[in-house]
């Protein structure tokens, strides 16, 4: 269960570039839903293990010493004395609260963790359904706001008739139309599984313990899952290291980042981009790599180059369309365009991802540092930012 998370990690940055942005979001909450419940497991069983083994040292002390605390043995003045006789207890009633406590934590952990993983299930497949139904008939409608028209008609009917039974119910006394209905359209969401005895050892604790203050703690371990598992992604995705580094520049046309040179790159975790074999280029050719990222790349050339592609097909088709990257994607090298560039159809052979290949003459290229500009097309799905805007391209330094 330790290894989960982090295995559900890499399959989250080994899938997401290959997605636009419709099945993404699919992704995403697959991910998010999935991670969460494997956290609470987790921590459910390790916590668990604490108040059991707590538990068991209760057991193994009392087996050994019977007679409990012994306070005139233990220094402390009469005052503090009397009241540690007040507070006291029995060890047997120590040994049933830990029991208790270590069974009521560990029902509810794995009850949490079922319910998450029900989420993940039902939400994510209806999602993929509403993701298929607008990519196939052409609606255009995002596949979210389908998901949640067709979840909120589902729920409505089983709110209002809840709703009704428990406010309004002696205005339907039994043998009536509108009892008839209440009744049977609860017994269809029940059937359903909506039925609070599906979830047995919810209903037991809410109903012995105080319905509100169970379903308290439940949505709010789920709160507490979900967005530690968002926060938690979030910066895994960022570059800013932890620490105070408030005086450093941070600039990214500036910074030298890893992902862009191939000796140095972490495939698993680092964002797309562009990328060369190494900061130091020593043989006569620069290797460069741009990937294709679906959410950003297909929405631009939907835009910009939808009618030439439209009526082709086969080699005249993929001719096209790499003619369109390579107008998306034009370089710069030391502020010089570079017009004689041709992108090769290729592959990331650690990813197994496509991209395009370009092997750039450096042979003329003086001693020192040298800077390469990839032109990206800006991204349809995200508003521009004020505080951080977008470059328009990747700096890649390196030297010769």
């Amino acid at each position: 269960m330790l290894q989960l998370p982090g295995w559900l990690d890499d399959r989250m940055f080994a899938l997401e570039p290959r997605l636009d942005e419709d099945w993404r979001i699919v992704l995403a909450l697959s991910y998010f839903y999935a991670k969460s419940a494997a956290v609470v497991l987790a921590a459910t069983f390790a916590m668990h293990l604490m108040l059991r083994a707590q538990w068991i040292a209760l057991v193994g002390v009392h087996s050994v010493y019977p007679q409990g605390i012994r306070l005139d043995r233990l220094r402390m003045g009469p005052i503090q004395r009397s009241i540690e006789t007040e507070r006291q207890g029995t060890t047997e009633a120590a040994i049933e609260r830990a029991d208790n406590r270590s069974s009521v934590a560990f029902a509810i952990g794995v009850s949490v963790a079922l319910i998450i993983a029900s989420v993940c299930v039902i939400f994510c497949c209806m999602l993929v359904l509403a993701t298929l139904s607008t990519q196939t008939l052409g609606l255009q409608v995002k596949p979210i706001w389908l998901f949640f028209g067709a979840f909120a008609a589902f729920m409505t009917p089983f709110m209002v008739a809840a709703g009704l039974d428990q406010h309004l119910h002696n205005r339907f006394p039994p043998d009536t139309p509108g009892h008839r209905l209440i009744a049977g359209v609860l017994r269809f969401y029940t059937r359903m599984g909506m039925s609070r005895s599906n979830n047995r050892i919810i209903a037991i604790l809410g109903s012995n313990g105080g319905e509100r203050r169970m379903m308290a703690t439940v949505v709010g371990v789920m709160l507490a899952s979900i967005i530690g598992v968002c926060a938690s992604f979030l910066a895994m995705r960022s570059d800013s290291a932890i620490g105070n580094y408030s005086g450093f520049p941070d600039a990214d046309p500036l910074a030298v980042s890893p992902a862009h040179y191939d000796d140095q790159r972490d495939p698993a975790r680092d964002s797309v981009r562009p990328y060369v074999q190494s900061a130091v280029i020593i043989g006569p050719y620069l290797k460069l790599v741009v990937p294709y990222q679906p959410r950003r790349d297909e929405a631009a050339m939907r835009n910009q180059c939808s009618e030439q592609i439209r009526k082709l097909d086969g080699e005249a088709l993929a001719k096209a369309q790499l003619a369109c990257l390579q107008d998306m994607h034009p370089v710069t090298l030391d502020g010089r365009t570079l017009t004689d560039l041709r992108y090769e159809i290729a592959s990331d052979p650690r990813t197994d991802r496509p991209a395009l290949l370009a092997m750039i003459d450096v042979r003329e290229l003086p001693r020192g540092r040298h800077e390469l500009r990839v032109a990206r097309p800006p991204r349809a799905d995200r508003k521009p930012d004020k505080d951080h805007p977008d470059p328009g391209f990747d700096a890649i330094p390196f030297w010769r």
